[in-house]
């Protein structure tokens, strides 16, 4: 995507009813919701594997990996609420299809998680619906009021802080669980893009405060995400 200058309308000189979302746009919103918490989700990429390395866990091993799979898969489900709040938020058409091209990746990861849990013996969280409602009002009220390059910088922190998370995975993983560290892997570098591709369209750095929050609410997330 190629670099754009801030727009100059605020969203405080608009009408209400500009800010509101359309009902066609409310239904797909639903049904995106209703996707990524409730049904199984179909990845349009490969699941990453090393077949000459197969996994071989023992009991509490497996326990493990799961734990940490379903951190993860709970992190892809906030991620389908940020992009389809910040695809929904915006008027710039380009942006959007990036933020739609970006969401369908994150989809593979949502597939691969929930694949790599049921493989493992594992449940998905039981407030996965409570993580996307508070991601997507987070996604939605930065690309409302704050405007696309607030929008885009907050996508760019997001990903800087779970390429990290998905890092310190790779060393929590067992070294026989090689199904999981290769979907990881690979959700580390997709990650690790779709922060640069965001920087690159304009995304402003946030202060530190802001930043600092966002960790301690990721923290929240992922130490209730391993148990529940």
């Amino acid at each position: 995507m190629q670099r754009r200058e801030p727009s100059s309308s605020s969203p405080f000189s608009r009408p209400i009813s500009s800010l509101l979302p359309s009902v066609d746009q409310t239904l797909r919103v639903a049904d995106t919701a209703l996707r990524a918490i409730f049904t199984k989700p179909h990845a349009s990429r490969t699941c990453p594997t090393v077949p000459e390395l197969p996994s071989e866990l023992t009991v509490p091993e497996k326990r493990h990996s799961a734990a940490l799979m379903r951190v993860n898969h709970v992190g892809e489900v906030c991620a389908q609420a940020l992009y389809t709040a910040q695809a929904l938020a915006t008027d710039d058409a380009e942006l959007r299809k990036h933020l739609q091209h970006a969401a369908q990746e994150e989809t593979d990861h949502l597939a691969w998680t929930r694949q790599r849990l049921d493989e493992l013996g594992g449940h998905t969280s039981l407030l996965n619906p409570l993580w996307y409602a508070g991601a997507f009002g987070l996604g939605l009220v930065a690309g409302k009021i704050g405007g696309d390059r607030l929008s885009l910088g907050f996508v760019v922190e997001t990903e800087r802080q779970v390429e990290a998370h998905l890092e310190s995975h790779l060393d929590r993983l067992p070294e026989g669980d090689h199904a999981s560290r290769a979907i990881v892997a690979q959700m580390k570098d997709d990650e690790a893009r779709h922060a640069e591709q965001a920087k690159q369209a304009g995304g402003v750095e946030l202060p530190k405060p802001v930043k600092a929050l966002m960790r301690a609410a990721a923290k929240v997330m992922t130490t209730t995400a391993h148990y529940v």
